[in-house]
C-alpha cells in the first residue's frame, strides 16, 4: 500500500468512527479508560544538553551555534538570556540522578553535546577526553540506579565551527561529520547505551534555524534553506544508522531511531474533502517530511507536488524540494529500529490557497491554515493547548502510516501557566493524566507503543523563550547561583502512574490527585519560608563564630586579670 493511500484509508476510518459507526477495538472518545499498560512498558523523563548543562566553555568544550546565537545580544532570546549556566547540570549529575530515582522512572532521555565531545565538530581535529569522561560517568550513574539511558546524539547544538567553515546543515559535508561523531559515541558509550536517537525534532531545527531565523543559526532562507537542511539531516541519520548496523549492532545489540515532533491536524469539517486533504497535507509536511523517506524511501508525494508546482510558478527550473537519487532512496529506506514521536498539542486545519507570487515559503507551500478551539484549555504558552484526544489519533496515524513500527513517545509535556503557584501545577497533572490515558487507548487500538518520555525533568532554558516557560517536574530557582531544585505536585502524581503502570480504578486515581496537591502545599510553604531560613542560616553562620570569638577573648582577658591579681 502506497503511503498516500494509507493516509486516505486512515481518514476514511476516522470519518466512519466520527459518524457513529462502531470499531471493534474502539473506546469511547472523551471517556476515561481505566487499565494498565503492557508488561515491560517503560516510563521516563527527558532533557537536552544545551538546555540544562551550562558549563558552556568548561573542560575543553567548544562553542555551539546556540552559544553564538545567545551571546549575540540581538534580541534573539527573551530577556537576552543565555544558557551559560542553565540548570548547572554539568556539576549536579548525582543530584539529578537522585531526582530520577525519586520519580521512579525506568529510563532517562538526554542528549550529548557534540561540541563538548568534539570541540570543532570534526573528529580528526581531536576528541575532548574530559567530555567523554563526563558522559561515561553520567551513564554509569544512571545504570547504577537501574535507569536506562536513551541517548540523543544531536539536539540542535551544532558545533559553531561547522557553521562557520561549512555552512552547517546547508552543506552535505556536515552529514559526514555527523556520521564520524555518531561513530565516536557508539564506540565510547555503546557498550552501555542500547537506545540511540540520532536527531531530536529536526523539523523545528530546520524551520526555525533556516526559514524563520528564530533559532540558531538564525538564517532566513525562505522556502529553500529548511528543505536543504532537512535533506542533509535525513542523509546524516541514514549514515549513522548504517554505521551502527554495519559495525556495532552485532557487538552491542542496540537500537537506533529518530525523534520526530508533530502536532495532530484535525479537519475543521470532517465532511469536507478539501479540509480532509488539508489535514493530510499538514501531517505530511510535518511528520511525513522526515518519516516518509525513512520508512518509504522518498518525500511524501503531496510535498513533491505542492513544492514542485509552486517552484515552477515562481519561475524556477527545479523544485525547491531537493531530490533523492534512486541509490539514496534505497540507502535511506528502512533506517530506523523504532519511531520516536514527540507531541504536545492539536490544531484544526482548513484549506487556504496561497498565491505563488507571494514568494517561497514553507507556510505558503502547505496551502492551509491552523486554528484552535477557544474552548480548549489554555496552558499559558500561546501555542500550547491541552487536547488529549489528538494524541491518540496521531499515534494511530503513525502506526497505520508507517507499517506498525515500535513507537517510543520521546517528548510530551506542558509548560507552566504565566500566573500560577510555583509548585502546585494541577494543570500539568490534568495534562499528564489525559495524554497518558489517550496513549493507553491507542495501545488498545493496536499501536505498538513501547515507552513514554514526559518532557521534562527540570525547568530549563527554553530556546528563544529563555527561562519564561517552565516544563519541569522540578522547579529550578534560576536566581540562585547553585540552581536548587524543588518538586512540583506533578512529581507525586507521575510517580503514582509509573508505580501502578497505568490507572487501576477511579478511587485510587482520585486519591493520587489529592495527595499530590497536599504534598505541593507543604513544599510551597517550605519554599516560601526559605528566604527567612536562608537569612537565619546566614545570621547563624555569622553570629556563632562571632559569639565564640568574643567568648574566647573575654575568657582570655579574665584569665589575664586573674593572673595579675595572683601575682
Amino acid at each position: 500500500m502506497k503511503p498516500v493511500k494509507a493516509v486516505t484509508l486512515w481518514w476514511v476510518l476516522l470519518l466512519v468512527s466520527r459518524l457513529g459507526a462502531t470499531r471493534k477495538e474502539s473506546l469511547e472518545e472523551g471517556s476515561f479508560y481505566y487499565g494498565t499498560f503492557p508488561l515491560g512498558f517503560t516510563w521516563g523523563v527527558g532533557s537536552s544538553a544545551f538546555q540544562t548543562e551550562g558549563a558552556w566553555d568548561q573542560d575543553g568544550k567548544g562553542p555551539s551555534i546556540w552559544d553564538t546565537f545567545t551571546h549575540s545580544r540581538k534580541g534573539n532570546v527573551l530577556g537576552e538570556e543565555t544558557a551559560d549556566v542553565a540548570c548547572n547540570g554539568y556539576y549536579k549529575v548525582q543530584e539529578d540522578v537522585a531526582l530520577l530515582r525519586e520519580l521512579h522512572v525506568s529510563h532517562y532521555r538526554f542528549s550529548l553535546s557534540w561540541p563538548r565531545l568534539l570541540p570543532t565538530g570534526v573528529r580528526a581535529d581531536g576528541v575532548n577526553k574530559k567530555g567523554i569522561q563526563f558522559y561515561s560517568d553520567f551513564i554509569d550513574a544512571l545504570l547504577n540506579s537501574n535507569i536506562t539511558p536513551i541517548v540523543t546524539l544531536h539536539h540542535w547544538d551544532l558545533p559553531q565551527l561547522l557553521q562557520v567553515n561549512y555552512g552547517g546543515w546547508q552543506n552535505v559535508s556536515t552529514a559526514n561529520y555527523f556520521s564520524d561523531y555518531a561513530s565516536l559515541c557508539f564506540e565510547a558509550f555503546g557498550d552501555r547505551v542500547k537506545h540511540w536517537v540520532t536527531f531530536s525534532d529536526p523539523r523545528t531545527m530546520a524551520e526555525k534555524g533556516y526559514e524563520t531565523g528564530h533559532h540558531a543559526p538564525g538564517l532566513k532562507l525562505h522556502g529553500t534553506g529548511l528543505y536543504k537542511a532537512a535533506h542533509h539531516v535525513i542523509k546524516a541519520h541514514a549514515q549513522a544508522w548504517h554505521s551502527y548496523n554495519n559495525t556495532w549492532r552485532s557487538k552491542q545489540q542496540g537500537l537506533v531511531g529518530i525523534s520526530l515532533n508533530c502536532d495532530w491536524g484535525e479537519p475543521v469539517d470532517i465532511s469536507n474533502p478539501k479540509d480532509i486533504e488539508a489535514a493530510e497535507r499538514y501531517l505530511q509536511f510535518c511528520l511525513g517530511w522526515f518519516a516518509n523517506p525513512i520508512y518509504a524511501g522518498d518525500y511524501p508525494q503531496v510535498m513533491k507536488d505542492h513544492i514542485g508546482r509552486k517552484s515552477a510558478e515562481q519561475g524556477l527550473d527545479m523544485s525547491r524540494l531537493p531530490v533523492f537519487s534512486l541509490q539514496e532512496k534505497s540507502y535511506i529506506k528502512g533506517t530506523s529500529d523504532f519511531l520516536g514521536l514527540g507531541h504536545f498539542t492539536t490544531r484544526y486545519i482548513t484549506e487556504r490557497n496561497y498565491p505563488s507570487r507571494q514568494g517561497p515559503s514553507y507556510q505558503n507551500d502547505r496551502d492551509l491554515v491552523e486554528l484552535v478551539d477557544p474552548n480548549w484549555p489554555d496552558l499559558g504558552s500561546k501555542w500550547l493547548h491541552s487536547v488529549p484526544w489528538g494524541f491518540r489519533r496521531l499515534l494511530n496515524f503513525a502506526q497505520t502510516q508507517y507499517g506498525n513500527p515500535p513507537i517510543y513517545v520521546t517528548e510530551n509535556g506542558a509548560s507552566q501557566k504565566l500566573h500560577c503557584t510555583q509548585l502546585c501545577d494541577e494543570w500539568r497533572i490534568q495534562y499528564l493524566k489525559g495524554y497518558t490515558n489517550e496513549m493507553l487507548k491507542a495501545i488498545k487500538d493496536g499501536a505498538n507503543i513501547k515507552g513514554y518520555t514526559s518532557w521534562s525533568l527540570l525547568d530549563k532554558f527554553e530556546w528563544e523563550r529563555g527561562y519564561s516557560d517552565r516544563y519541569g517536574f522540578y522547579y529550578v530557582d534560576f536566581n540562585k547561583k547553585n540552581r536548587p531544585r524543588y518538586p512540583k505536585a506533578s512529581v507525586e502524581y507521575y510517580k503514582k502512574i509509573i508505580t501502578a503502570n497505568g490507572f487501576p480504578n477511579p478511587q485510587e486515581v482520585e486519591s493520587w490527585y489529592l495527595k499530590a496537591l497536599e504534598t505541593c502545599s507543604i513544599n510551597n510553604q517550605m519554599l516560601a519560608a526559605e528566604p527567612f531560613l536562608s537569612y537565619m542560616q546566614i545570621m547563624t553562620e555569622i553570629m556563632v563564630p562571632t559569639v565564640c570569638t568574643l567568648c574566647i577573648l573575654i575568657a582570655a582577658v579574665l584569665l589575664m586579670l586573674l593572673l595579675r591579681s595572683l601575682s
